[in-house]
């Protein structure tokens, strides 16, 4: 599934509003403050490898050496439920080989340019006009800035959320996006919308 992060024009965000569209079955939001600032890491996609079964050892994570960081991906264990040797412990400051469980997904990461503590406000949406479902963030305002600063420069990439040494999403970047909020895109279900807000927050 290709997942998109955009820019939006107005994000309105009501704190602790979970309301209801009248005559519809689907919530109208869902929305979180980040419980623990520092779980959640925004990292750069340098490379991604395909899902297949680990061979070798992971060895060493965080290094800052291509071939070491291609070996320890190919040999990462990555399955849902399969713990993580790291479990949040990983540096910021250094590279990751990190996955996303759900889809089998590695990827070998940069350093982290944002965290959790940049981010006021994550909530899952139905919108009525498309018939589908989006994660929507509100950023700090040095959050935001640093956030436009960076999608500006890497419009096309990816970014990786991040708890706990795992991936949650790695949304492609589709323009700057300049005015303190996104939307992660895709083809969501509002209850996998409502469980990536809970997981990026840490609700």
């Amino acid at each position: 599934m290709r997942i998109l992060l955009a820019a939006v024009a107005v994000l309105a965000v009501v704190a602790g509003c979970r309301g209801e569209v009248p005559g519809d079955a689907h919530p109208a939001q869902d929305g979180f403050a980040i419980e623990d600032g520092t779980r959640l890491r925004f990292r750069p996609v340098l490379s991604e490898l395909p899902a297949g079964p680990a061979a070798g050892s992971p060895g060493q994570r965080q290094s800052t050496n291509r071939a070491t960081q291609e070996a320890a991906a190919r040999a990462l264990p990555c399955a849902p439920g399969e713990p993580d040797a790291l479990d949040g412990r990983d540096d910021p400051a250094l590279p990751l080989v990190s996955c996303d469980p759900a889809q089998g997904t590695r990827y070998i990461l940069g350093p982290a340019f944002l965290s959790g503590a940049d981010v006021g406000w994550v909530e899952a949406r139905f919108e009525a006009a498309s018939g589908g479902a989006l994660v929507a963030l509100s950023f700090t305002a040095s959050g935001a800035r640093t956030w436009a600063e960076w999608t500006g420069s890497n419009v096309g990439k990816q970014v990786a959320m991040v708890v706990k040494s795992r991936v949650l999403t790695a949304p492609e970047i589709q323009s700057a996006i300049t005015d303190g909020a996104a939307q992660i895109t895709g083809k969501f279900t509002l209850p996998e919308a409502r469980q990536l807000a809970r997981d990026i927050a840490g609700a």
